[in-house]
This record gives structure tokens, C-alpha cells and sequence, in this order.
């Protein structure tokens, strides 16, 4: 018999989903089998797999040593050498300015920067967390931006912080805005809706007025900044999140981001590729404004972080509006 005692970073969970962290090989299926059959239990008693645990709750694994270690899996941890570009941090929350070229997340390679690795590794340089001590959490991201995206990104440092961050997600009370310049003179402020369709053959969306089989709405504020020789700095306000989003849905209102190769003007491209080396969608996710946090997190509710784009970015714009 293995008993676990329920830390911080596992509170206010279900059991079931603790368990398949925790024994992150083992299927679905067994997990249920040996709650039925109460080869586990909580604090001494049968329990279900919907049942919430806390924090000082003990688990008992009525399981051999052979099973449980089989199922218990590995935990590898990536290096990461990104050095990051921290823009606030306290003790629950980090926002990290990601640069053009670094994904959010890993995708498989291990020679791959992501913000996500390197901010776990800067954790545990600093000391603010050990992964000996937290056997099912790591810290994790809240929001991701595309590769060639750049803007800030919201790091979460415990299990309770993550939780609420990603609630006020949902609950679109974090409002996340984006600069970028398009082609093309766009005149009024306007609030944009459509219907998303994603094309995974060649990861590209299609964006559709009607609601149709396996569409999801999206919803873009839109705010020109400036206007000037055929250009217009935008402020872009993502009520909904979407991939591609406002790539695509700028496009199709016929005005595309400059350098993008995906939903771009080609002759456009090539103007700003061949006079500022521009290869990718000029496009930062500049600011923040939290709102609708809870608990532990109340203080940060009106906070606002801003953050500039880069030299190279910042050059087009004066360039072009200064």
C-alpha cells in the first residue's frame, strides 16, 4: 500500500483527474476499476472518481509496488537555456515578452526553444519551484501566441493560480490586446464577427459569415491607430481566441497584415522583406488588462502591462507613421 498526501499544488481537484497526473501511464479504465473496487480510497474511505480533494487529504493506493511503478511513468525534464524577457513577476504570476521565432509551447524537439520551458527552468534557478516537491503540477502558461507572434504571454507559478487565470480566460474578463499594420486604409473602430474553420491539411482557417458544421464564432475588436500612404496601424482587441484569428479575419475584410506569408499580399511582402528584411506577419500582442481574478488574485484585478514590439518592428512603424 502507497499513501499520498494532497499538497498545495494538488488542491480542489478531482480525484480522477489527480490520478491520471499522478499515474500518468495507467488507463483511464484501471484508474476507474480500482476506485470501484475501492483499491483506492480517500482518508480511509470509498471514494468516487468526481470527488474533490484538498490539500491534506491522503490518498491510499491499495495497489503493488510493481503496478504502481509501472504506471507512474516518468518525468523528464527539458533544459532550456531561453533567456527570458520578464516584464512583471510576483509570487503567483509571471508575464514574459515572447520574441518573434520562439514558440509558446514545445513541440516535440528538444533543440526548440518555448517560453513555457524556459520559464520552468528560470522557476527553478530561482528557487520558486522544485519538481521533487510537486509530483502532478509544473508551472504553465495561460495564453500562447503563434511562433512568429510576438507579445506578452501569462505564466502561472501554482496549481490555484492557474486555475484562476484560465477561469478569467474563459470568462473573457482578461482583455488581451494586439498592435499590428495591415494594407490599406481601415477608417472606424469596429466589432468584427464571423465564423472560424480550421483546415488542418494545411494549417490554414477559412473564415465563413454563416455558422457551419465544425465552426466556431470569433470576435475581433478593431481600432485604427494611424493611417498613412496606404497603411494603418490597427489596435486589435480578441474577444474570442482562435487560431489564426486575426490573421485571417483582417484578410478577408481585405486588409492583410504585412509580412504574413499565410494570409498576406505577396507584392506587399516582398516590399517590407526587401526594405526591412521582414519574413514574418507583423503582428505584437502588446498589452494585458487583468480583470475577474479571485481570491489570492484579487490584487491584481485592474493591473495593466504594456510591453513595445521589437527594434526591427519598431523601425517599420516610424517609418511609415512618424
Amino acid at each position: 500500500m502507497k499513501e499520498i498526501i494532497i499538497q498545495k499544488n494538488e488542491n480542489e481537484q478531482r480525484l480522477d483527474r489527480f490520478l491520471q497526473k499522478y499515474l500518468e501511464r495507467a488507463p483511464r479504465n484501471f484508474i476507474f476499476k480500482m476506485i470501484r473496487k475501492k483499491n483506492i480510497k480517500v482518508n480511509g474511505k470509498k471514494a468516487t472518481p468526481e470527488m474533490i480533494i484538498y490539500a491534506g487529504d491522503r490518498i491510499q493506493l491499495f495497489l503493488s509496488d510493481e503496478t504502481i511503478e509501472k504506471f507512474l511513468g516518468t518525468r523528464e525534464h527539458i533544459k532550456s537555456h531561453l533567456k527570458l524577457d520578464i516584464v512583471y513577476e510576483d509570487r503567483n504570476i509571471i508575464l514574459i515578452n515572447k520574441k518573434v521565432g520562439i514558440l509558446s509551447h514545445g513541440a516535440g524537439n528538444p533543440n526548440d526553444d518555448n517560453i513555457a520551458d524556459g520559464m520552468i527552468n528560470y522557476l527553478i534557478e530561482k528557487g520558486d519551484y522544485k519538481p521533487e516537491d510537486n509530483r502532478t503540477f509544473k508551472p504553465s502558461i495561460c495564453n500562447r501566441l503563434d511562433r512568429n507572434t510576438s507579445g506578452l504571454i501569462i505564466g502561472a507559478k501554482s496549481y490555484d493560480s492557474l486555475k484562476k487565470i484560465n477561469e478569467a480566460i474563459r470568462n473573457r474578463y482578461i482583455r488581451t490586446f494586439y498592435k499590428t499594420i495591415v494594407k490599406g486604409r481601415f477608417k472606424d473602430e469596429v466589432r468584427v464577427e464571423a465564423y472560424l474553420i480550421k483546415d488542418k491539411s494545411n494549417n490554414r482557417v477559412k473564415i465563413s459569415q454563416q455558422n457551419k458544421d465544425g465552426a466556431k464564432l470569433i470576435v475581433t475588436n478593431v481600432k485604427p491607430l494611424k493611417y498613412s500612404d496606404g497603411y494603418t496601424l490597427l489596435e486589435i482587441e480578441l474577444i474570442t481566441g482562435r487560431t489564426h484569428q486575426i490573421r485571417s479575419q483582417l484578410s478577408t475584410l481585405g486588409f492583410p497584415i504585412i509580412g504574413d506569408g499565410k494570409y498576406g499580399d505577396k507584392n506587399v511582402n516582398k516590399r517590407f522583406k526587401d526594405n526591412y528584411g521582414l519574413t514574418s506577419q507583423w503582428l505584437h500582442g502588446y498589452k494585458i488588462e487583468l480583470q475577474g481574478l479571485r481570491e489570492d488574485l484579487e490584487y491584481l484585478n485592474g493591473k495593466i502591462f504594456e510591453t513595445r514590439p521589437s527594434e526591427e518592428y519598431l523601425k517599420i512603424e516610424q517609418d511609415l507613421f512618424i
